[in-house]
């Protein structure tokens, strides 16, 4: 990959079908990240299920299901850190009042805040423009 910053910017139907695809391009960023001195093939799985778990909460939480909504997402390569948004148009709602799930317990659902949190090196949510933006960020040094 190049090594001077980069940022793509991806809008796609609110459907899950996206999910995949969208996930691969974060695994493709990680691999070939030149900056990163760790363990890449970890970074790639990391960003593919941030991504993932990011876009379903957008699209079935914040844009409430709606085929006619879109999920916009950007990814922003900078010097030290990797940077991504999913933005969506719902009610939003309080990133420190999700609960973490019960380990001992586990449901089928409400595991996706934890795990992004878990991976990623910051994540804060916030209103924007009409929606929200849920934003998370990996440093490569």
């Amino acid at each position: 990959m190049c090594n001077g910053d980069i940022q793509l910017d991806i809008v796609v139907p609110n459907k899950t079908c996206y999910l995949g695809f969208i996930g691969e391009i974060g695994e493709k960023v990680a691999e070939e990240l030149d900056r990163y001195s760790g363990d890449r093939k970890a970074l790639a799985y990391h960003l593919n299920l941030a991504l993932t778990e990011a876009l379903v909460n957008a699209m079935e939480h914040g844009n409430t299901g709606d085929s006619e909504q879109t999920v916009h997402v950007t990814i922003q390569v900078l010097p030290d850190q990797l940077c991504i948004k999913v933005y969506d148009h719902g009610q939003g709602f309080d990133l420190d009042r999700v609960k973490a799930p019960n380990l001992e317990h586990p449901g089928e659902r409400g595991r996706g805040i934890f795990l992004i949190k878990s991976i990623m090196d910051s994540v804060s949510y916030h209103k924007i423009n009409g929606g929200n933006v849920l934003e998370m960020r990996k440093r490569l040094a």
